[in-house]
């Protein structure tokens, strides 16, 4: 959900929320912060009385909202106006490490090769395909950069073709808000077929090549609640299922071999499928197993029987098998089992083989699983510090497992894996100008956590850097959801590391890099572990002279922004400069509003703050209602007018009690995106941008000025 400070005018309550004055255009040379005013906003909860004096700030139709979001975009270019040649340099060589028009490895679906590509100059990809062969003349099936014209922002959702390829489902989202609608295309004359849903978050064909099955969102609250069957051409869809548990989302896949549309439920804790014969769309669903709180699956199709992906008697799961007819659990027979300190995380099933997705020691791992002979073979990477993922796999029937492997120092590679003899084949490394991998270290690292617990860490710097406490660095951390920070190269990295930034990723509780228990260590009731963790990590970095307090950055957007926020009152004193993006802050004020998108599924991940021992826990951490009158450092705060999952409120209230309260002298900065959602710019140009200015930020507060 959250995938976030007030200038107070001695003795006054200002009659508008805010102070025009502060509008005018800022001089760079004598730039006035803006001026929030405090309105009262008295509320009461489990005893306790709640004040919220920036409660204004939600009214986005009010234009003092509007002018004061707009002063503070202002005041941070008037701040930041003496960077702005660093931001362009840190551009250009961002820039000169990407290779602008390249090629996407093909993945073959039916008859065809489908790929994207870019063009050098374009803002986004081309999405094409060639028939039987990659000699064979290419076909545009989209083109983001012309359905971008006119517009801000561009989001693609659905790529859904059918299976005899004459279809494409695609969804587009032209605001940030991640609302999409659905669009089908005849890809023979690439004419449209008319039909425009919206609010649609995921669709699968059925094998007719006519009917679609797709799932909508409510749209107040932006759940995933209802599941309808379309027939192209017809006036209506109509309603198979509507999921009425506020707590569960719901969302449709369909088997790699094509037999089965799964409509899957799932809370935080809890999941729950039904099924369809892909073949027989006007069949009723069916329950597969029903829900039990706390049993956790995934199903795939394979034969005669289900496979489970299950947390029923194994934390970190283990892989079962059932018969098509009985898949409860007493007909269950275990094909992986649960092993200590593995986490399995996914399955990709084809005819005589699967792969399980698996974490092991904090790092993605790939298994192999040969049906006919029921042996279990890992792969092996030459990496301890890395991660691999599945990448395109749609036929059922090859013997070829194709994935993606990337880490701190060696760019996102394709590979075949012949899952017959285990050789694999290099397919493509993404080209880096410019780059040379030798030239740069990547480290794993353990803190101790305050009770004893060991925290990863992972790092990457240029060889030579000095590990003498005199280096910058860039920290970063995350820690909810049970969502695993892998550590992953960045083109646009490299301008950090070549002037000496030492990166690190911090693998605190609350995420999922070691298991199932590393995540509930970190959420409800032990939420606190996420924080103290990445300041025990921030700690041990220093103490091992990795970097010093007065040269250290700390990066963290969406809940990893609850932690730049909660760190940051914590200890205020262990950071030089944090850059927060679509910081979800404003905990208390926003789980005790249930009307907000969101909120009540959310109860799973952090309490109801309804409850009062829930209440109070949260109350400890909450970052907006821990602003507290001491000196905070160096800070940029970036949100998003049309961000869904954190609004953009929750980061410019923090910055308007931050500025209220403050002791100190460090800019204090907020930087509003007026065109995109929680996501940020869209364009690939103007997202590199953004990186460049936040780069900038950090190397104007950590690195000396030759440095820069």
């Amino acid at each position: 959900m959250r995938f976030v400070c007030s200038l107070l005018i001695t003795g006054v309550l200002m009659s508008s929320p805010f102070s025009t004055a502060a509008a005018a255009t800022l001089d760079p040379a004598v730039a006035t912060p803006p001026v929030a005013a405090r309105i009262a906003h008295p509320s009461e909860i489990n005893g306790y009385k709640r004040a919220d004096d920036y409660f204004w700030l939600r009214q986005k139709s009010d234009p003092a909202v509007t002018s004061y979001l707009q002063a503070e975009t202002a005041y941070t270019a008037a701040v930041m106006k003496p960077t702005e040649a660093l931001q362009q340099r840190l551009y250009d060589e961002m820039l000169s490490h990407i290779k602008q028009s390249d090629l996407q490895v093909p993945y073959k679906y039916g008859d065809y090769y489908y790929y994207s590509r870019t063009e050098e100059g374009k803002q986004y990809p081309i999405l094409a395909r060639k028939r039987g062969s990659l000699d064979a003349p290419e076909e545009i099936t989209l083109d983001l950069n012309v359905l971008a014209q006119g517009k801000k922002f561009l989001g693609l959702g659905l790529y859904e073709v059918s299976d005899d390829g004459n279809l494409l489902a695609y969804s587009l989202d032209t605001t940030g808000y991640r609302q999409y609608t659905l669009h089908v295309k005849n890809l023979a004359t690439g004419a449209g077929l008319g039909e425009s849903i919206p609010r649609v978050d995921d669709a699968a064909w059925a094998s007719d090549n006519k009917t679609l099955f797709y799932v909508t969102e409510d749209e107040v609250s932006k759940r995933n609640d209802t599941f309808w069957r379309h027939t192209l051409g017809a006036p209506s869809s109509d309603v198979l299922y509507t999921e009425k548990d506020e707590l569960y989302d719901i969302g449709v896949h369909r088997s790699l071999d094509g037999k089965f549309i799964f409509l899957d439920a799932a809370s935080k804790s809890t999941t729950e499928s039904r099924y369809i014969q892909a073949d027989r769309p006007a069949d009723p669903l069916k329950v597969l197993i029903a829900r039990q709180i706390d049993h956790r699956y995934h199903v795939e199709h394979h034969g005669d029987r289900w496979l489970i992906l299950t947390n029923r008697g194994a934390e970190d799961y283990r892989v079962v098998s059932a018969p098509l007819r009985t898949p409860d659990e007493a007909h269950w027979s275990e094909i992986v089992p649960q092993r200590a300190g593995v986490h399995l995380t996914g399955l990709t099933v084809f005819d005589d083989y699967a792969v399980i997705s698996e974490r092991t020691g904090g790092f993605a791992s790939l298994e192999l699983l040969d049906f006919k002979t029921g042996k279990r073979s890992q792969v092996e990477f030459p990496e301890i510090v890395h991660t691999a993922f599945p990448s395109a796999n749609r036929e059922h029937s090859s013997t070829t497992f194709r994935y993606s492997y990337t880490s701190l120092v060696t760019p996102n590679s394709v590979f075949d894996l012949d899952l017959k003899t285990g050789k694999r084949t290099l397919l493509k490394q993404t080209e880096v100008p410019g780059y040379d991998a030798s030239a740069y270290v990547s480290e794993l690292k353990y803190a101790t956590a305050r009770d004893g617990t060991h925290v990863p860490i992972a790092l990457v710097y240029k060889r030579g850097t000095m590990l003498d406490g005199s280096a910058p660095m860039l920290l970063y951390g995350y820690g909810s959801y049970g969502s695993s920070t892998d550590p992953t190269f960045a083109a646009s990295r490299l301008v950090l590391l070549d002037r000496g930034v030492v990166y690190a990723n911090a693998m605190i509780r609350g995420g999922g890099e070691l298991g199932e228990a590393w995540r509930t260590s970190g959420h409800l009731m032990h939420k606190l572990n996420t924080f103290t963790d990445f300041i025990d990590c921030t700690e041990y970095l220093v103490g091992a002279h990795y970097t010093s307090k007065d040269r250290l950055a700390i990066l963290g957007g969406s809940a990893g922004g609850l932690l730049m926020g909660a760190v940051t009152n914590m200890r205020p004193d262990l950071f030089k400069a944090v850059v927060a993006a679509v910081p979800f802050v404003d905990v208390m004020n926003t789980m005790l509003d249930p009307s907000l998108p969101l909120t009540t599924a959310e109860y799973l991940e952090w309490g109801n703050p309804n409850v009062k021992a829930d209440y109070d826990y949260m109350m400890r951490y909450s970052p907006y209602d821990n602003v507290t009158a001491q000196a905070y450092p160096a800070m940029l705060v970036r949100v998003s007018i049309n961000d869904s999952q954190v609004p953009y409120w929750e980061g410019s209230k923090l910055v308007a009690k931050i500025r209220a309260l403050n002791t100190g002298h460090n800019p204090l900065l907020l930087e509003v995106n007026f065109g995109a959602g929680h996501g940020g710019a869209s364009g690939r140009y103007d997202a590199l941008k953004e990186t460049a200015f936040n780069y900038a930020f950090i190397l104007s507060e950590i690195t000396p000025a030759a440095a820069r």
